[in-house]
């Protein structure tokens, strides 16, 4: 065989080979450091970076650990989609949370709505999902006829659809999310279509070009979600559904979350709080609604499960047409022990540092605003804590438990520093 032959056989013998490596055979065994793309297991190591070339899938049967202050950083000319048809355990600190994000050129203020990557997207067969001090930014693409997830029928299965930062399906599974921060997403923050689950300490910022809910439950879930701060979301910071009629009917208890400014930069008539539809069951506590377009809002042709339950949420709004669009109504649900004023100014939550005239279309979050409350709040000592929740004994994934807080007995997310 002539050397130029020989050349060649060797060349393409070794791009046979090369390709039909496991993405992690790119993975630097000291550092962790990785380049990858295709199916993902195993551990990626403390403090390492990973860069996502492609499309990335956890097998069904596998799973993917993902331990403290690893970067996972996706390549915004690919702009892949995570998919975890396996399991996903993403645990970080709050010194050194794990973050997907992209390179620090494309965290601009020209992109700070995001779709420069997708999303976390969880098929039926996923079990377990744990997303512990995470950072989720800079995502929420848009599908196309190439997508992976329009090939094998994920999320909504159809070209044109904007990502959630995190999609869950699987009615049987269970989810927990807690102390991470979503931001600077395109569309949805989460979009859950069943599950065990509990939100709760998080934080949503700077979501929503066009629509897009912080925390959007569909049938299928039974969920606890508390202590959450949701500011500026385009439209619901909770959109409470049964869309969808799965077993078992949507049951939500929502308490001690802080809203602020959400639903204002899509003014449409379908909500801008809490929306409610389609005989969801909800409980709802102890929440804080600060400059949020409407109140509570139900779809008065879908109405919500009559076993509802509505009680001491609180709401402030700087000028009168918010004031007013809290009022309650055949639309706007009222409930009990509600602290709500009928003038602009009223019941001042006093946050140790937020400025109550920021305009209620500004989606940029300053990382500076404390929402605690100062002593002598109207919010303090309001709350209700005499109410049981979904997971007060907790969800157990990966060998731990994870509980639903206590509620407290001051209103929204946060009490005195």
């Amino acid at each position: 065989m002539k050397f130029k032959q020989l050349f060649i056989y060797f060349a393409l013998m070794s791009l046979g080979l090369s390709g039909c490596k496991k993405a992690n055979s790119d993975v630097d065994p000291d550092t962790g450091n990785g380049t990858v793309a295709g199916d993902i297991s195993g551990v990626w190591q403390k403090g390492s970076t990973q860069i996502i070339k492609g499309d990335v899938i956890v097998p069904e049967g596998k799973s993917l650990i993902i331990e403290e202050g690893v970067t996972v950083l996706m390549d915004t000319l690919a702009k892949p989609e995570f998919i975890v048809k396996g399991n996903l355990y993403a645990q970080g600190t709050a010194e050194a949370p794990v973050r997907f994000t992209v390179d620090p050129v494309f965290r601009t203020e020209a992109k700070k709505l995001g779709k420069l990557w997708g999303g976390i997207l969880a098929a039926p067969t996923c079990s377990e999902l744990l997303l512990d001090h995470v950072i989720i930014e800079y995502g929420g693409s848009t599908t196309s006829d190439a997508s992976t997830s329009v090939k094998q029928g994920l999320y909504k299965a159809i070209a044109g659809e904007n990502l959630p930062a995190l999609w869950f399906s699987n009615v049987k599974g269970k989810l927990v999310v807690t102390n991470s921060i979503i931001r600077n997403m395109q569309e949805d923050c989460t979009y859950i279509d069943g599950g065990q689950v509990i939100f709760a300490n998080n934080i949503f910022y700077t979501t929503g070009l066009t629509g897009g809910e912080a925390i959007n439950l569909k049938s299928g879930c039974v969920a606890d979600v508390a202590y959450n701060l949701i500011y500026s979301a385009n439209t619901n910071a909770l959109k409470l559904s049964n869309a969808g009629d799965r077993t078992p009917q949507a049951y939500i208890i929502a308490y001690n979350n802080t809203m602020v400014n959400t639903g204002w930069r899509r003014p449409t008539a379908k909500g801008g709080s809490i929306w409610v539809e389609a005989t969801v069951r909800v409980e709802a506590y102890n929440n804080m609604f600060a400059n949020t377009r409407f109140g509570i809002k139900r779809d008065t042709k879908k109405l919500e499960d009559s076993r509802s339950v509505f009680s001491n949420n609180y709401y402030y709004g700087n000028d009168q047409v918010t004031v007013d669009q809290f009022q309650p109504s055949k639309d706007i649900i009222a409930g009990t022990n509600d602290v709500i004023g009928k003038k602009a100014g009223d019941n001042d939550p006093q946050f140790v540092n937020y400025p109550l005239d920021n305009p209620v279309t500004n989606p940029v979050f300053n990382i500076a605003w404390d929402f605690h409350l100062k002593p002598g709040s109207a919010a303090l000592n309001r709350g209700k804590t005499n109410f049981k929740r979904n997971y007060s004994s907790g969800l157990e994934i990966n060998g731990s438990i994870y509980k639903s807080p206590e509620p407290a007995s001051y209103i929204g997310a946060f009490g005195t520093n």
